[in-house]
């Protein structure tokens, strides 16, 4: 049911803009080695995805020609207000789609990539892709706050 989806994305919505509250100005463009990424890139990521894949969604393909994917990676130093703007806005974006869709819109067919799927299909595949994601984000954010670290679920239980 789309409810369910509505429901677990916004859970990581929250999710990540907890981590995004909680981290340095700082620890948003944090790159813990060469080949990795810092919270801020995962964020611009993530907005070229969900602006892409949920822009004309049941109408066009997910793969928009204007996104440059590979801009996404670009070891760029972003401030905290582009973060939170990208943020918002991708998210925007996917949660104004969902509010159009239907129950009945889930056999449908969209295209990802060239790739035929059912919406059902598309909106599991992107929970996997923003819960991979933000779960770089968590981890990130705890290298980054150490002893500072709020968690964001159950703490873990102390040692005896």
């Amino acid at each position: 049911m789309l409810k369910e989806y509505v429901a677990e994305l916004a859970k990581y919505k929250k999710l990540g803009h907890q981590v995004l509250m909680q981290v340095t100005d700082e620890a948003l463009n944090y790159l813990p080695g060469s080949e990795c990424n810092s919270i801020a890139m995962i964020v611009c990521h993530l907005n070229g995805n969900l602006l892409s894949r949920f822009t004309d969604f049941l109408t066009t393909d997910g793969e928009k020609p204007w996104r440059d994917r590979t801009a996404e990676f670009g070891k760029n130093h972003y401030t905290r207000q582009e973060v939170e703007a990208l943020w918002t806005i991708g998210w925007s974006q996917l949660e104004i789609t969902l509010a159009e869709l239907t129950n009945d819109d889930l056999p449908k067919m969209v295209s990802i990539k060239g790739n035929s799927m059912t919406v059902d299909c598309a909106l599991c595949r992107t929970l996997a892709h923003v819960a991979y994601h933000v779960g770089q984000m968590v981890l990130l954010g705890r290298m980054t706050a150490g002893e500072n670290w709020q968690y964001l679920s159950a703490p873990p239980t102390p040692k005896v």
